[in-house]
C-alpha cells in the first residue's frame, strides 16, 4: 500500500464497499466451506453476532491477526455494540466452529496501539480504514487517532479449546 490515504475519504474512516452485502455472502460461504476455509481462514474469521434488541444472528466476516495468544480484530461498524467483555461468542476460526471469550477494548491509547498492530501486520486492513503506511511499514499516527475518533474499537478473542470426547 502506498504511503498516502485515499482521496475523498477522511483518514481513519473505514470504507463500506458498494457491494458489501454480496462480498460478505461470498466470504461467509468460503469461510464455511471445508478445504477453502483453510486458505481464507488464515486471514479472516467469521463472527456470529447476536443483536441485543432483535435477537437476530449476523455472520460477520472480518480480518484478524493473532496477538499474545488471542485473536485481534478491529472495527468501526455498529455491530460491535452487540459485544460485551466476558461474553461468549460463536466464531468460525481456521475452518472450525468454536466458542471464544470477548474482550472489548475501548480505551483510546490501547485501541490506537492495537489498530497500529493490525495495520502493520495487514496493510489491507490499513487501506480499508484509510490509514497510510510509510515506507518502513509503520501506520500513520494521525490516521490511527482519526480511526479512534470515527468509533474504532478493538476486540481480543480468546478461543476456547474444543471439547474432546471423553473415553468411555
Amino acid at each position: 500500500m502506498a504511503d498516502e490515504t485515499k482521496p475523498g475519504r477522511s483518514p481513519g474512516r473505514a470504507q463500506k464497499l458498494r457491494f458489501q452485502g454480496l462480498a460478505n455472502i461470498l466470504t461467509r460461504t468460503a469461510l464455511s466451506t471445508p478445504g477453502v476455509s483453510k486458505g481464507i481462514g488464515k486471514y479472516l474469521i467469521l463472527l456470529y453476532v447476536v443483536g441485543r434488541k432483535s435477537g437476530k444472528e449476523f455472520a460477520v466476516p472480518i480480518a484478524y491477526t493473532e496477538h499474545d495468544g488471542k485473536v485481534l480484530i478491529g472495527t468501526q461498524f455498529g455491530w460491535i455494540r452487540n459485544l460485551r467483555t466476558g461474553q461468549d461468542l460463536q466464531v468460525r476460526y481456521k475452518g472450525k466452529l468454536r466458542t471464544a471469550e470477548v474482550e472489548l477494548v475501548e480505551d483510546k491509547d490501547r485501541v490506537i496501539e492495537l489498530y497500529g498492530l493490525l495495520c502493520r501486520r495487514n496493510h489491507n486492513f490499513a487501506g480499508f480504514h484509510n490509514i497510510a503506511i510509510d515506507s518502513a511499514g509503520e501506520p500513520d499516527a494521525e490516521g490511527l487517532r482519526e480511526a479512534y475518533k470515527h468509533g474504532a474499537k478493538a476486540i481480543l478473542l480468546t478461543p476456547k479449546r474444543e471439547a474432546t470426547p471423553s473415553a468411555a
